[in-house]
């Protein structure tokens, strides 16, 4: 592993932009170099952009302070003679590199939704000590920042974030059948959640719900047959053009800026005009009777359902 650096002149100045950079040999014989992380511009330039910052422990006033980094090779600006700390870049070495920024980002929007309150008064840790609040809160920022399966959160994930340093977990945290099983908590608070949301979307954005937005996708599982009777998995019409496979229907409700309401998972085989009339009914009674508008796809309402009070509102 070793630093590169590239030049550009730009306006008669010379910008020097460096990565840490490692070499992999890959088949025949060839060495590929791959970047592994960016460090940015680092020269004498009096703007902002060419200064990192970092906090040093003064020992005479008793504070850490901000310090900026230069190259070693180059004289520190006058202006910065009492905060210039000279780097030799030829002997740094990257030990553990993670992703910070946006793991601080989505935990501190978690915590302002409320989300981290909410949970824990929900999820209490169990007798082993299983942080269940925390273990949800790792899924969220996961599916946030780089969505995928549990097991690569488990295997590979984790240790390129920094989302254990925030939380104050290791690796424990991400125990994979623990990830799975955490998924099983939740569901019991799915009325409440949303009812929690949907004030916090009142209060931050002042989001209104006299106008909401209904449709139904669907997903598909490849397994050889469907599960035994009581699961949701159904052959149905399929909008993955794949009618071989089973899959559920999911039903969401949202706000025209997106902010989810609702939503159900239903049976594969669930027709998308049988699904309205339930929907109407859950909308009313958690957010109240109003002259509230409905957008939705002209193949799910029916006459009858227009016809009812709840249907009302309905527009094709």
């Amino acid at each position: 592993m070793f630093l590169r650096s590239t030049r550009r002149f730009k306006d008669g100045k010379e910008h020097r932009y460096w990565s840490i950079v490692e070499n992999r040999r890959c088949v025949g014989g060839k060495i590929l170099q791959r970047p592994v992380l960016y460090l940015g511009e680092i020269n004498d330039s009096q703007k902002a952009a060419w200064c990192r910052v970092l906090q040093g422990f003064d020992e005479t006033a008793g504070e850490p302070r901000q310090m900026a980094l230069f190259a070693w090779d180059r004289q520190i600006p006058a202006h910065a003679a009492d905060i210039g700390v000279g780097v030799r870049l030829k002997d740094f070495s990257l030990h553990r590199p993670r992703q910070w920024g946006a793991c601080w980002l989505a935990c501190e929007l978690y915590s302002q939704l409320g989300l981290d309150e909410f949970w824990h008064q929900r999820l209490p840790e169990s007798r082993e000590g299983t942080p269940w609040s925390h273990i949800l809160q790792t899924l969220v920022t996961y599916r946030l920042i780089a969505p995928g399966s549990e097991w690569k959160l488990h295997r590979q994930w984790f240790e390129q974030s920094a989302i254990g340093d925030l939380l104050g977990h290791d690796l424990s945290l991400v125990e994979k059948n623990a990830l799975y099983r955490v998924h099983d908590r939740i569901l019991a608070h799915k009325d409440d959640l949303f009812s929690h949301l949907a004030k916090k979307w009142s209060d931050l954005f002042g989001a209104q719900f006299d106008v909401l937005l209904y449709d139904l996708t669907s997903t598909y599982f490849e397994i050889d047959a469907p599960d035994p009777a009581g699961t949701k998995k159904r052959f149905g019409y399929s909008r993955d053009k794949r009618p071989d496979c089973v899959q559920v229907v999911i039903a969401l409700v949202v706000t025209p800026e997106g902010f989810p309401l609702a939503y159900e998972v239903l049976p594969g085989n669930t027709s998308d005009k049988s699904t309205l009339r339930d929907f109407l009914k859950k909308i009313e009674t958690r957010y109240g009777k109003a002259r509230r508008i409905w957008v939705m796809d002209r193949g799910i309402p029916t006459e009858e359902i227009l016809a009812e009070p709840e249907g009302r509102a309905a527009r094709r």
